[in-house]
């Protein structure tokens, strides 16, 4: 299609024109390619509608656990809408009762000595700053992270990712090393008196969930200590009761010396990460606490909203909700793979963090269109396309769980022969990346 440059409108196609000449005619070629023809409307709970009113998808990804608590949740926006009558975003050099009331909070639900919080906009932000600050203590610049990890797309972040996100734009640094994941051996061969810091997701979303092994964190805890390298654990997508448990790494017995928040702070509402640093490494600001700001970071309005998620997010009953949906789609998905065994190949799970592993490199984008087209949003895991992610929000009803398996099982028998026509005509989806952020 040939976009010629209109007068904007309210009209869907006008918006798709001025995505291409505006934001990205790269986006907007690849949604026309593999015809996923959708422009955000209203939103509401598990569901996004198109802006003309003639699709809706039930959100399985929730932008990474960014709705966890749904779209547009009533409460997060009451109280938006409520303390707006008296705060703003605020001034970053001044005390401020939101943000030391949500500092307060985040150290009460953390364990050992997390007991300090920098809080930022982004998940990339707070993980530049957790290495920053790891460099600041140690005296060390070189850090450790995992092969097929993700932490963010800014500076210090993506050098930590895989090399796709660094290579394109000549970040490359010798300052940055990359192990597999649940390799103990391999950590134990490269950590030394030169390593900051070792970096990872509690189960990394975009390597396809793969779940920690046996004793895996406990002993990369053990060795961090023994080299004097920092621990930092990147819950961006696994933190906020996903598992089960507000942190995920509550489920492997370690206690690591930062934590990475981000995505979920935000209710969906307000954009909010953290940076939680055991106390010790506050130290780090004493001769200079102005040495690191962030002029959007620890908003006041945010922290009234973030705060307010940390305590639903922290609620027995709601963690106790989580595992009830969690079981109940253990079930569910454990019939579907019988049912479909040559394509679906397994589950991975921990609470409602889910990856269902598929027949190979192609059938995650593949079951991406597929589940789009039966009215579901999932996203296949960008470095493990043969996985794709399925986090429902935490807010979902039982009784959504059987549209939700229905639409599935539509969406495996579509894929299923999909797959077969990708094979046929030469890798036809061989493009199909990048839908995954």
């Amino acid at each position: 299609m040939i976009f010629k440059k209109k007068d904007p409108s309210e009209g869907k196609q006008n918006i798709i024109e001025l995505t291409h000449q505006h934001v990205s005619s790269g986006k907007v070629g690849f949604y026309e390619k593999y015809k996923i023809d959708m422009v955000m409307g209203r939103r509401e709970g598990p569901w996004l509608h198109d802006m003309d009113g003639k699709k809706k998808l039930f959100n399985l990804h929730s932008n990474g656990g960014v709705f966890n608590l749904g779209h547009r949740n009533k409460e997060i926006i009451n109280l938006l809408i409520e303390q707006l009558n008296y705060y703003d975003i605020g001034n970053h050099h001044l005390p401020s009762k939101p943000r030391a009331e949500l500092a307060q909070k985040m150290a009460e639900l953390m364990p050992g000595n997390l007991d300090y919080t920098i809080f930022g906009v982004s998940g990339g932000e707070a993980v530049d700053l957790a290495i920053k600050i790891a460099r600041g203590y140690t005296k060390r610049k070189k850090t450790v992270s995992i092969k097929g990890g993700y932490h963010g797309h800014t500076g210090l972040a993506v050098q930590a990712g895989d090399a796709k996100y660094r290579s394109p734009f000549l970040l490359q640094s010798d300052d940055f090393l990359q192990i597999p994941f649940n390799d103990i051996n391999s950590l134990k061969e490269v950590l030394n008196e030169n390593i900051a810091a070792f970096i990872l997701e509690t189960i990394p979303a975009t390597l396809g969930m793969p779940m920690p092994a046996n004793n895996y964190l406990k002993e990369a805890k053990k060795l961090c200590e023994k080299n004097g390298t920092l621990l930092i654990l990147d819950e961006v997508q696994t933190g906020l009761g996903r598992t089960g448990k507000l942190w995920a790494f509550e489920h492997y017995d370690v206690i690591p010396d930062i934590v990475v928040l981000a995505k979920g702070l935000s209710g969906g509402i307000y954009p909010m990460s953290a940076t939680v640093i055991d106390k010790k490494l506050e130290t780090v600001f004493h001769d200079d606490p102005f040495v690191h700001i962030s002029t959007s970071g620890g908003a006041e309005i945010g922290c009234v909203i973030t705060k307010r998620v940390l305590e639903i997010s922290s609620n027995p009953a709601f963690l106790e909700r989580v595992n009830n949906l969690s079981k109940i789609f253990k079930t569910e998905l454990e019939k579907l793979q019988l049912k479909h065994h040559k394509f679906f190949k397994g589950i991975r799970q921990k609470g409602l963090m889910m990856g269902l592993e598929l027949k190979d490199e192609w059938a995650g984008p593949v079951f991406t269109k597929a589940a789009f087209d039966n009215d579901l949003l999932i996203v296949y895991a960008n470095n493990d396309s043969s996985v794709v992610q399925f986090l429902p929000p935490l807010i979902m009803q039982e009784k959504e769980v059987a549209f939700v398996v229905q639409q599935l099982d539509k969406a495996m028998r579509q894929a299923k022969k999909l797959h077969m026509a990708v094979k046929l005509k030469d890798n036809i989806y061989s493009t199909f990346i990048g839908f995954v952020h």
